[in-house]
């Protein structure tokens, strides 16, 4: 009988708890296979990163969080390209299409930039536009320290700035626990649970459909974890302090955030962070949305990116 029971539960976690709300497939939705087929790779001492590299003119990188990859971006790159320019969209080590090597300080901020420093550098790009969104930013910040003169304009959307604001959805403390928790979601087991809780908490409406989720969940079943594992049991925990390289900013900055994001929250730090990042008040919008604005404001949030851009030219 227990076992019977057990074998329910699992099913239960397995099967009811879908993670999108409708399977209705939207015209000329961009599968994960085509964006897949799209990524070209590059090797670092640690592992392949495989990126979108599309279009020609200045340059954009499209940086992504936890546990997100470039899937996240997908309907913004071609507006941006339309719109003139070379749009770099890298799966950071971990994430994504990108490999999972085991290891635990290889996925620390000082890494994580190292590695983007030398894929820009293999592209010929010496200084280019910076998006950047959720963890993304402790990854921005420590490429910033290491190279301080490669960003030339910087775009944030709902990423860490500072203790203040962030309450990440998860927190662990290292061992076997967390390690438990990892295994349950690359093996199908909470999988489904992780993404369904995430999505409702990080949208005001969770619209997303089969295809929407496959982006992200198909890296999870492939073991890409180990990052995740980092992120939750080490930096959640110990919030690295850049406060040295905001007084150090001296580039044109625009804030676009969902401002009812619950994980990422603006109002707690919103003076600190306008006065640390040197931003103008006209460059900070606040999008009707949560965390995953990209989802749902795509098209807002790329017209307020080519407005701000060509305001600075």
């Amino acid at each position: 009988m227990k076992k019977i029971s057990v074998l329910v539960l699992i099913g239960i976690l397995l099967f009811s708890c879908k993670p999108y709300q409708n399977t209705e497939v939207r015209k000329n939705q961009i599968t994960y296979e085509g964006f897949r087929a799209d990524q070209r790779l590059y090797p670092t001492d640690d592992g392949l990163i495989k990126y979108i590299d599309r279009g020609k003119g200045p340059a954009i990188v499209l940086l992504h969080g936890v546990p997100t990859s470039g899937w996240l971006y997908r309907k913004m790159i071609d507006p941006l390209v339309a719109n003139g320019y070379r749009v770099i969209v890298p799966d950071m080590l971990g994430y994504g299409s990108s490999d999972s090597p085991e290891g635990f300080e290889i996925y620390n901020a000082e890494n994580h930039a190292k590695r983007l420093l030398q894929l820009m550098e293999a592209l010929g790009e010496d200084t280019w536009t910076h998006v950047m969104h959720d963890a993304g930013g402790l990854w921005t910040w420590e490429l910033m320290k290491q190279a301080p003169e490669k960003i030339e304009n910087l775009i944030v959307l709902n990423t860490i700035i500072y203790e203040a604001g962030f309450y990440p959805p998860v927190r662990m403390k290292p061992g076997g626990l967390a390690k438990t928790a990892m295994w349950g979601y690359r093996n199908g087991v909470t999988t489904n649970t992780l993404l369904k809780n995430l999505f409702d908490q990080g949208l005001k409406e969770n619209t997303l459909n089969q295809l929407d989720v496959e982006g992200y969940k198909t890296p999870l079943l492939e073991g890409k974890t180990n990052a995740m594992y980092y992120f939750f049991s080490q930096t959640c925990n110990d919030l690295p302090d850049y406060s040295d390289v905001f007084e150090n900013i001296d580039i044109p900055v625009s804030v676009i955030w969902g401002i009812h994001d619950t994980m990422l929250q603006w109002p707690p730090q919103q003076t600190r962070a306008a006065n640390a990042l040197k931003v103008n008040s006209e460059d900070i919008h606040f999008i009707d949305e949560k965390h995953f604005l990209q989802e749902t404001k795509a098209k807002e949030i790329t017209y307020k990116i080519v407005n701000f851009l060509t305001k600075e030219d």
